[in-house]
């Protein structure tokens, strides 16, 4: 059974790449909790079925188109909510995608890609929300990494680049910051996700399925992302690594 927090206790939550995986199952977990959830992806399509399956359910949602790489996109989103909530409590930066190849099949525009959303993403979500926050003098931002960000595997190198960059980010801004603003890295290993939709090498997709045999699904993430929101006030829950018991290393 889902824990219902007070009505002092629900946040306003902002979530990027919220239309699938772990965006998905955590938008649904957190409005099962009570919280208020703002889903931001550019599919709007997925994001407007997720919001009316969170409503039938009692859940209170919104969607809005969100590219993650536009920085004038991701602060009109944030000031739109604060005009519309009067604050910002929570940013989940968890927009990212991941199609691996081996450095010598040089897939620049990939790696562009990754770049763009993986790395410029978090610190657009970040420029946008920490403005509000400091004024609000309150506020959490999360954003997720991955055991990428701790190891390089074959044929991940930029994915794990990316990765290690997001860790470093939100570390930085963790020890920078005022302790009225919480900041939270959760990395993830293998899990469930659109994210091998991604990978055009074959081999590479292949190796994916393989390695993907075992993987979490999005709610184990999604139970450790509502564990640091859900935290005391004076708790910072600096970083959560999960990982199947089968994922070695």
């Amino acid at each position: 059974m889902t824990e219902q927090h007070s009505a002092a206790e629900q946040k306003i939550i902002l979530i990027t790449g919220a239309s699938s995986g772990i965006g998905s199952a955590t938008a649904t977990h957190l409005a099962a909790q009570g919280h208020t959830v703002i889903l931001g992806a550019r599919r709007t399509d997925r994001l407007a079925e997720l919001v009316d399956i969170i409503e039938e359910n009692g859940g209170t949602a919104k969607s809005t188109f969100l590219d993650v790489t536009n920085l004038e996109n991701v602060t009109q989103c944030v000031n739109t909510i604060v005009a519309e909530y009067g604050r910002l409590d929570v940013l989940v930066n968890n927009a990212g995608i991941m199609p691996i190849s081996p450095l010598a099949e040089a897939k620049v525009e990939e790696w562009n890609w990754m770049i763009d959303v993986n790395i410029r993403g978090v610190l657009h979500g970040i420029a946008a929300a920490q403005a509000v926050m400091l004024k609000q003098d309150r506020g959490h931002i999360i954003t997720l990494a991955s055991t990428g960000a701790h190891e390089v595997v074959p044929t991940g190198a930029v994915y794990c680049a990316t990765k290690y960059a997001a860790w470093a980010i939100s570390e930085g801004l963790r020890i920078e910051s005022d302790p009225s603003l919480r900041v939270t890295t959760i990395c993830p290993g293998v899990t469930e996700s659109e994210l091998a939709d991604t990978i055009s090498d074959p081999a590479a997709r292949e190796t994916m399925r393989t390695y993907r045999q075992s993987a979490l699904p999005p709610t184990a993430i999604a139970d450790a992302i509502a564990f640091a929101v859900n935290a005391d006030a004076h708790v910072d829950v600096s970083e959560i690594i999960v990982r199947p018991t089968t994922q070695r290393p």
